[in-house]
């Protein structure tokens, strides 16, 4: 079984978790995921299976999409809910300066990841240093934040509900704390769920739950995004002596194609590989034959 099983992360469980679920599911062991998700956040989690683990720094590298929901007031070490809570401020700001405060993050940010993550420096993950007490410098990121909008305010609960587009590697978490400093008062993350990675969104998450049944019934196959499928370039076939040569790791010269990447396969439908054609040769980039 090679693809894609996209998962509707629950709360609590970590992204890993996610990995041996798959594992078990399909008695298979090279899985990956394509994208951490704290074990409070919940939503779209893709997880490669197979020969689609060759095609998992490209779903890492995607856009994500999530809603996040601000409890204005606090702040805490963690950033979000789970956390211990560091000040506690008056919430004195207006919904007019809170939706202006919001939109003002849109465009390319700067973010100091937070120290309970999983970013490494000297080869150890920050959250394991942040348990130890320990906090070090880390060093500021550039980030695009494409869309933010703010979905719906409760001033007398403090609740703010945001949907942020952004780039790979954004801290929700860093978003919603600098909110907070902007407006006067703190901000934590209450509730996380990420609604999109890459070509993958909501609707196309199945809970755990569904999933063990689909393994019951032996249909877990209805899950699967096939490996070819992760890919929107034009489709080549090509016979049995160019696709041998193609396995060899040759060049194949071929006409009639526009400059660009392709999707190729063999003349019985297997998917190949990912190949680049410079105006006269398929050149290969990413090779998915068994």
């Amino acid at each position: 079984m090679d693809g894609v099983i996209v998962v509707d992360k629950p709360y609590g469980k970590t992204s890993h978790d996610m990995v041996n679920l798959v594992r078990k599911l399909t008695g298979i062991k090279k899985v990956g995921h394509t994208g951490t998700l704290d074990p409070a956040a919940t939503g779209v989690l893709p997880v490669c299976i197979g020969k689609a683990t060759k095609a998992a720094e490209l779903l890492t590298a995607s856009d994500k999409a999530y809603r996040a929901e601000l409890a204005l007031g606090m702040t805490t070490d963690t950033l979000d809910a789970d956390g211990e809570v560091l000040t506690e401020q008056p919430v004195l700001c207006t919904e007019q300066e809170i939706r202006a405060a919001v939109k003002s993050f849109e465009g390319m940010v700067e973010q100091t990841p937070p120290m309970y993550s999983a970013v490494k420096i000297n080869g150890k993950k920050l959250y394991e240093l942040a348990r130890e007490g320990v906090e070090v410098k880390r060093k500021a990121r550039i980030v695009h934040i494409y869309k933010i909008e703010t979905v719906s305010i409760d001033m007398e609960q403090g609740l703010v509900t945001i949907d942020v587009e952004c780039s790979k590697g954004t801290y929700i978490r860093t978003l919603c704390d600098d909110i907070g400093k902007k407006l006067g008062c703190g901000a934590y993350v209450n509730r996380l769920e990420r609604t999109k990675s890459g070509m993958f969104d909501s609707s196309q998450c199945w809970t755990t739950a569904r999933l063990w049944e689909l393994k019951e019934q032996g249909c877990l196959e209805q899950a699967v995004t096939p490996v070819d499928a992760l890919f929107a370039y034009p489709q080549v076939h090509v016979p049995e002596q160019m696709a041998q040569r193609i396995k060899n790791g040759n060049r194949i010269a071929y006409r009639g194609l526009a400059a660009g990447k392709y999707r190729v396969y063999d003349m019985e439908g297997r998917f190949l590989a990912i190949m680049e054609y410079d105006g006269a040769q398929l050149v290969l980039e990413k090779a998915f034959w068994s």
